[in-house]
């Protein structure tokens, strides 16, 4: 990290997809306010995630990254973080049995808050309003009230966040994530479904290797590694404000984090290398994500490899694809092979949903199934092609039986989107849609798929 670089040097570089506030003062106040409150996260817990991530760059273990599009104010229950969490340890179960390999499970979650926007305007009829822009800004409901950025939300989505994070340690490490439960993940929406009985029979060899092991003696009951998970946070940091006021000095390695969450990613949108968002991330500690699309170019890419990990450190940066099934492929193979030639040991993970969005004919934001799977595909095989390793994929999901995707297993169709289209922003696969993915990423990295 340069000597140049603070928690403020953002400050001198054009900042993208920053709200307007028409209330700069009460701006000011928020985050005065945010900056004395205790950290989310500790740096010993971002420096373990990172330990990890090495050994998803080094092709030991798998990231699965996966949760909301953006979490809500309003629909903030245990229940709703409950049935994420499950989906997740379901997901995680399938890699980690299909694949033979650890997976390293990290959540959209607890700050996920901010949505960056290809308009800073929405219009409906004459009427047009400040697009929306996440809870942590303003409100989704299309009237001038609503979409005013509010400053008091920065608050709001720190206490949210701190209260999620509260239930999803309670849930990992109070007794909920025991393999001994994997039976009781499977939801009945997603236990009637084809994934879900094959999950079934997946949970029914689990149950028949933990017998064995208790008749040979392990006690597997008070074993942290049967009973216990590790889920790291993280999410997009997009306002830069809410950053830099939970970024706190390390008392044991003097080193600066961002204590909103383990891992923060910079988007497509604000990758710029020159820009407010690659400076802030390239000097804090966490992990680091870089979300990259089809029209980056292997010297940029390899700009912002130098820029946001010049000591190349394994696991400090994820690159996240997000190309599109049909160009995926070609696009994914000089990259992989400059980043390659340049040593840099990084994280390729695939983030299937973003470039497959498209307007169903009823006009709500989609994605298909069929698309999805088929970005996985031609990522693991572009990196097949270039003998590196497919590390993980990035995924929208909620634990919820809605239809905002279409096809998978239930065949999801356009005349489905409006009987539970529930997103905020962009649609999420559900959980049958998700245990279904599982099965077929570990095919498809395994060659098994058919």
């Amino acid at each position: 990290m340069s000597s140049t670089w603070s928690p403020s040097s953002w400050h001198q570089r054009a900042a993208d997809q920053q709200p307007a506030w028409p209330d700069v003062e009460g701006v000011d106040r928020a985050l005065k306010t945010v900056a004395s409150f205790p950290p989310l996260v500790f740096a010993g817990e971002a420096r373990s995630l990172q330990s990890s991530l090495a050994q998803v760059a080094a092709g030991n273990a798998f990231l699965l990254q996966a949760g909301d599009c953006a979490e809500s104010f309003e629909e903030f229950s245990a229940d709703n973080i409950r049935e994420k969490l499950r989906v997740i340890l379901q997901m995680a179960v399938v890699l980690t049995y299909s694949m033979g390999a650890p997976v390293v499970k990290v959540g959209r979650i607890a700050g996920q808050f901010a949505k960056p926007r290809s308009s800073a305007t929405e219009r409906i009829g004459e009427i047009d309003l400040p697009s929306f822009r996440g809870h942590i800004v303003n409100g989704a409901s299309f009237d001038p009230a609503a979409r005013t950025p509010d400053p008091e939300r920065l608050v709001q989505a720190y206490h949210q966040s701190a209260s999620t994070l509260n239930l999803v340690r309670a849930f990992t490490k109070g007794g909920f994530a025991d393999l001994g439960r994997v039976h009781a993940w499977n939801q009945e929406f997603v236990a009637t479904s084809p994934a879900g009985q094959r999950y079934e029979r997946v949970a029914a060899e689990i149950d028949r290797a933990l017998n064995f092991m208790r008749a040979c003696g392990v006690d597997t009951e008070s074993n942290p590694i049967l009973s216990q998970v590790d889920v790291y946070t993280s999410h997009e940091a997009l306002i830069l404000g809410y950053e830099e006021a939970l970024t706190r000095r390390d008392s044991l390695t003097g080193g600066w984090y961002d204590c909103s969450a383990h891992m923060l990613w910079v988007g497509e949108r604000t990758r710029s290398v020159d820009g407010a968002h690659v400076e802030f991330l390239r000097g804090v500690g966490n992990p680091i994500g870089c979300k990259i699309g089809p029209t980056v170019e292997a010297s940029e890419l390899l700009e912002l490899c130098q820029r946001l990990n010049p000591a190349h450190v394994p696991g400090r940066l994820t690159l996240i694809s997000r190309m599109g099934a049909t160009r995926v492929e070609e696009r994914l193979r000089p990259l992989l092979r400059a980043v390659k030639e340049s040593g840099h040991p990084v994280v390729w993970a695939c983030d299937p949903m973003h470039a497959n969005t498209f307007s169903a004919p009823n006009g709500r934001k989609t994605r298909h199934f069929d698309d999805v799977i088929g970005e996985i595909a031609g990522f693991v095989q572009a990196h097949r092609a270039e003998s590196t390793w497919p590390g993980g994929i990035h995924i929208e999901l909620t634990g919820e039986n809605v239809t905002e995707c279409l096809g998978g297993a239930d065949d999801v169709s356009d005349a489905d989107l409006d009987r539970r289209y529930e997103t905020m922003c962009d649609p999420r696969l559900n959980g049958r849609q998700s245990v279904d993915l599982a099965f077929r990423v570990a095919e498809l990295i395994s060659g098994t798929a058919t």
